[in-house]
């Protein structure tokens, strides 16, 4: 029987729509990769918690750790306690701390699972902040707390440290410190400012060439201590030209979920393996991970077509859940999480569930179904008509 209900549209009013209701294709047990991926992980909110939500940081705990078990089983890495976790927008440094220290237990009892937690600086008041020394020693609290857990960092970039800095040499003496102590290799992370209006001019320029020079330059002085870089810039071509640039070994971990199909396949640039390719830390995948996990298994076989047959049409919804506001992307994926049935409610640290319109969960709904990322249909239409009726669409 096909699965009918009454949606908004952009022209106003309602349209019926019926799903094509597909589900997503599954990889095979056991799968391997070609490319690391990184998913970056959302977090359940405690709706039943006596909190206040826009000042009180309330988890579930227990869904929140099993949905990194299902990205775990999918042969994904969990990039921990970012942005997608709601990182300086309702997740705080005591609790991003919790989390990491609770995903490195759970990952202990999945071989092979990989995670990589965030480090950074968000604990600082960032009004009071002053100097790049008070920077260095915030990086500094959060990384020994981190790698005292056994943790490997993805140095996240510091809203404080774009406050203070007054040219691109502050950048490179706190990167120095930094990289300097670390105990293995790090993430460095580079997130544009469409996604934190707050990290405008990172790496001590608003000219991105500038600013990629800086952090080219800090790299290949440690380039021993740097596992990889994340840049999250949403311009494939300025990601292609950084990969180039890499040193030998490292690798370019595409943030980009606009163009991420194109440039985790590559381009085959050189002989160095990386420079002609990303490998992948999406908040994206945490939505689309099914879909995601059996593409990248078929890379891995070379069966290119195969690899783009099925990640291809995910890109749409991804640009949808990643349109501007960027920064409001989280919504979108924890809707995904709730309409496929990995959480009960749709509720979010901080209230962030209210940031988005219900004409956009409609195309999110629309982009989903066409996309073939609904596990199931049934369900997926039961929730979606649980959200229109609270909008008064019965």
């Amino acid at each position: 029987m096909a699965l009918t209900l009454q949606l908004p549209v952009a022209a106003g009013g309602l349209q019926p729509y019926t799903l094509q209701g597909t589900p997503p294709v599954h990889p095979p047990a056991g799968v391997k990769f070609n490319r690391i991926a990184y998913s970056a992980a959302h977090v359940v909110a405690d709706p039943l918690a006596v909190s206040d939500p826009w000042v009180n940081c309330a988890i579930d705990w227990d869904s929140t750790i099993a949905y990194r078990r299902h990205l775990w089983s999918l042969g994904l890495g969990v990039a921990e306690a970012m942005d997608t976790a709601q990182r300086g927008m309702g997740l705080d440094w005591p609790t991003s701390l919790e989390l990491i220290r609770r995903s490195l237990e759970a990952a202990k009892d999945m071989p092979g699972a990989l995670v990589a937690s965030g480090c950074g600086t968000d604990h600082l008041v960032l009004e009071n902040v002053k100097t790049v020394d008070e920077v260095i020693a915030g990086y500094e609290e959060q990384m020994a707390a981190i790698e005292k857990l056994g943790g490997k960092l993805i140095v996240m970039a510091s809203r404080a440290l774009a406050r203070v800095a007054q040219s691109p040499a502050d950048y490179e003496r706190v990167y120095d410190r930094i990289l300097s102590q670390a105990k293995q290799p790090v993430v460095l992370h580079w997130l544009g400012d469409m996604f934190d209006p707050a990290l405008a001019g990172y790496w001590g320029s608003n000219h991105v060439e500038q600013a990629m020079d800086t952090a080219l330059g800090i790299i290949n002085a440690h380039a021993d201590k740097v596992d990889g870089i994340k840049i999250s810039l949403l311009a494939k071509d300025k990601e292609i030209a950084m990969r180039r640039r890499l040193p030998a070994g490292v690798r370019m971990y595409t943030g980009d979920d606009f163009n991420y199909a194109e440039l985790i396949a590559g381009d085959g640039f050189g002989s160095e393996l990386f420079h002609g390719q990303s490998d992948a830390l999406l908040g994206i995948f945490d939505a689309i991970a099914p879909a995601a996990s059996a593409a990248l298994g078929e890379l891995a076989q070379g069966n290119v077509e195969k690899f783009h047959a099925i990640l291809g049409p995910t890109v749409p919804l991804s640009r949808h859940i990643f349109a501007a506001p960027t920064r409001f992307y989280k919504t979108g994926v924890v809707f995904m999480a709730w309409l496929n049935g990995h959480q009960s409610h749709f509720t979010m640290v901080g209230g962030q569930q209210s940031t988005r319109s219900l004409q956009h969960f409609a195309e999110l709904f629309r982009l989903a179904d066409a996309a073939n990322l609904l596990e199931h249909p049934e369900l997926a239409v039961q929730r979606m008509k649980t959200l229109l009726a609270l909008h008064g669409i019965e």
